[in-house]
């Protein structure tokens, strides 16, 4: 057998193995439980929004997902743990814009790369982020807000978890020339709480953790960041109607893969994903916490986070917040 012959069978054989390995990873995946790694603490609004979602997962995979919470770093531990994993889809991130589009934007070196090593699997949802400070505080409205941020120098202060709670508060500042100094927590949860007790002036945070105490009257929701007024609190002003031009964000949250998983699974949990983002009672659950469903492709979702990316470097450069 001549090169060309023994160079066209091991191509061949190759094929062949590649097309079973393919096929025997969609005929057996999952055969154990999946991890699924939450950079942020219990009772954020990753954590919880994972929670809803996970349990019909599991009904729909056949293995349970055990979420693993790694806190810490605006999620750049969670994000690196996911990427140094075994391409095998038994581990993967809830991975949403915060360390995906607004860590590339003002790290200046990061211990991974979203689009190099990671496959996007499916968006989950998308929200906008609501601004609120104490139901007890006398500042009622965004306007009352900046007025004493500018008569009370060095006394206002933000909590914030994650970048995009960051760089939202941090474009407020730069739009309205005030100053408030910013307090870290490791969730949105925390953040609240810090808030309700009086710790902190306000926080601008995801809409999961933070929906219950402001139905319940425990915090005060003084605008949303989405360019048009969001139908789980139709009375809350947008930022636009409150004065503050050019601050309309709107993120989202979704589940990603390290780089190098096979396309059979990708396919298997990108559909799992979808499924469960448009049963009825799931998508209750979430539009109640504020979020809107998604369920996207793999490949729509990877095209969202490269945009987002270019998007967010531009308003970071603008606001000169860099994070190194």
């Amino acid at each position: 057998m001549n090169s060309r012959k023994i160079a066209a069978t091991l191509t061949g054989l190759v094929l062949m193995a590649l097309a079973a390995g393919t096929a025997l990873a969609q005929d057996s995946y999952p055969a154990k439980p999946i991890r699924l790694i939450v950079g942020y603490a219990a009772g954020g609004g990753n954590d919880i929004i994972a929670r809803v979602v996970a349990g019909k997962m599991a009904e729909g995979l056949g293995q349970q997902l055990i979420i693993e919470n790694k806190p810490g770093a605006q999620s750049i531990i969670a994000a690196e743990f996911v990427a140094r994993a075994a391409p095998d889809g038994y581990t993967i991130l809830m991975g949403p814009s915060g360390p995906m589009t607004m860590n590339p934007a003002t790290y200046a070196k990061l211990p991974y790369a979203p689009l190099r090593d990671f496959v996007p699997l499916s968006m989950i949802g998308s929200f906008p982020l609501i601004l609120v400070t104490s139901a007890t505080s006398p500042l009622k409205s965004v306007k009352e807000l900046i007025d004493y941020a500018k008569s009370n120098p060095g006394k206002s202060n933000y909590a914030s978890s994650a970048a995009p709670f960051q760089l939202a508060a941090e474009l407020l500042k730069l739009k309205t020339g005030t100053d408030f100094t910013h307090i870290p927590y490791k969730s949105s949860a925390e953040s609240a709480n810090a808030v309700m007790a009086g710790a902190v002036t306000m926080t601008i945070a995801d809409p999961p953790p933070i929906a219950g105490p402001i139905k319940a009257g425990r915090l005060r929701a003084l605008a949303v960041t989405s360019a048009q007024r969001h139908p789980s609190w139709p009375e809350v002003p947008t930022m636009m109607e409150a004065g503050i031009p050019d601050t309309d964000i709107v993120i989202w949250t979704g589940f990603l893969a390290p780089a190098g998983t096979l396309a059979a699974i990708v396919k298997r949990l990108q559909d799992e994903v979808a499924r469960v983002v448009r049963l009825p009672e799931i998508r209750e659950r979430l539009n109640a916490m504020g979020v809107d469903p998604v369920g996207n492709s793999s490949v729509e979702f990877g095209r969202i986070i490269a945009a987002d990316i270019i998007k967010w470097s531009a308003v970071a450069k603008a606001a000169n917040l860099r994070a190194d």
